[in-house]
């Protein structure tokens, strides 16, 4: 299983355990080309033998969806059809908020927690997923 948070310039990226009990931190994908992503995020999926992807989908406070919701529906729909993989969603309000605050009191520095809040929101993602099944 892989867990993405998707955004416009990067991609965070945490993968489970062979057993789905733990979610690690993996990459942060800068974002290039659609299909450079894509590609990337395929053979990622394919090299670690995951079976799903897990995308964080941004909400609103109120639950309704927006237009980062809809370009990450748009995203999902075209990795699913590169990947072969099927694409489940999980509420990520608050998500990157949780994982800076995370960071913040790990006493990260500004300049570091940028580097990695990416991954870790993704990994808050899965393991929301996780704890759901």
């Amino acid at each position: 299983m892989l867990a993405l948070d998707v955004g416009s310039k990067r991609i965070g990226v945490a993968g489970s355990d062979a057993l789905g009990l733990t979610a690690q931190a993996i990459e942060t994908l800068q974002r290039a080309r659609l299909e450079d992503d894509l590609a990337h995020l395929a053979h990622l999926a394919a090299s670690r033998g995951a079976e799903a992807f897990v995308l964080g989908l941004p909400r609103n406070m109120d639950g309704s969806e927006g237009f980062q919701a809809e370009d990450t529906r748009a995203f999902a729909q075209a990795l699913q059809e590169k990947a072969g993989l099927p694409v489940l969603f999980v509420d990520e309000r608050l998500t990157t908020r949780a994982a800076h605050n995370v960071l913040i009191e790990g006493n990260v520095r500004r300049k570091d927690r940028k580097k990695v809040v990416d991954k870790l929101a993704a990994v808050l993602i899965l393991e929301s997923y996780l704890q759901g099944l």
